[in-house]
């Protein structure tokens, strides 16, 4: 494991899991830590004060990172979380800056309600961890930077098999079924509802050899949301998905500067 990986994981899981924040954030955390979270305010003083609470109300924290991507200076982490025995079950998607040391220095956050069953018979979390095909890298983030320009923030619907396996295209998002057609039927499905979803700006787009995660600021009829979208790729394609969205509260709730 690479010390930035290292630096992103065991704040998660020394700082929060196994409830040791102080030590986690010196032992992990760079000169600054800004904040995305809206919660939770910039620096050491900031997350302790937002997670002291939290560790008092959730004694028993099965936290797991399941999936993570390093590129350049920067970690994502795709998490499960199974709170006081099922109380609270929650998906997050985390992304960490990191300093020349290799410590955290900035994070943004999107957490979503663990749900089931999905229209798809999957779970939002299952599926492949491993990194493959590294020499891909490149070539992979581009194919989804252009998935995002072309059909995503583009809306180019007509496009989305150009990007997007034909022949098998698993779903984890939870109301979407597999396959194209599903991603195509659930897009003209939420316009037919009056939610149409529109991509305004991809902020972040990193990738490690088959996953490529995009970090979004996305519109769902009159609501603002923060999405991470997880991509693996196959033979150039995009071939499974999965994502994590958190509505965009008002900035009067925020504690920092925002989520992007």
């Amino acid at each position: 494991m690479s010390k930035k990986l290292e630096s992103a994981t065991g704040l998660y899981l020394e700082g929060i899991r196994d409830g040791n924040m102080r030590e986690a954030l010196d032992k992990y955390t760079g000169d600054r830590y800004t904040q995305h979270s809206t919660g939770v305010a910039d620096g050491k003083e900031g997350f302790i004060a937002f997670f002291e609470p939290f560790l008092e109300r959730t004694p028993v924290r099965d936290i797991r990172v399941l999936r993570t991507i390093e590129d350049g200076d920067y970690v994502f982490c795709h998490v499960y979380q199974n709170l006081n025995d099922g109380a609270a079950q929650w998906v997050t998607a985390d992304l960490f800056d990191t300093d020349r040391n290799d410590r955290v220095v900035e994070h943004w956050d999107v957490i979503q309600e663990y749900v089931a069953p999905t229209a798809s018979g999957r779970t939002m979390v299952d599926g492949p961890t491993a990194i493959e095909d590294p020499e891909r890298t490149e070539a992979n983030k581009r194919h989804v930077r252009a998935f995002y320009d072309e059909v995503l923030l583009g809306g180019r619907m007509d496009k989305a098999a150009d990007y997007i396996s034909g022949a098998r295209y698993d779903q984890h998002s939870p109301d979407v079924e597999d396959g194209l057609d599903g991603f195509v039927r659930h897009v003209s499905a939420m316009a037919d509802r009056g939610r149409p979803r529109k991509y305004l700006k991809l902020h972040h787009l990193i990738g490690q050899g088959n996953l490529v995660v995009g970090y979004s600021h996305v519109q769902v009829g009159g609501d603002a949301f923060a999405v991470f979208d997880l991509f693996r790729l196959a033979d150039c394609l995009i071939v499974e998905h999965w994502d994590v969205q958190e509505k965009i509260l008002a900035p009067e709730h925020w504690n920092n500067s925002g989520k992007f």
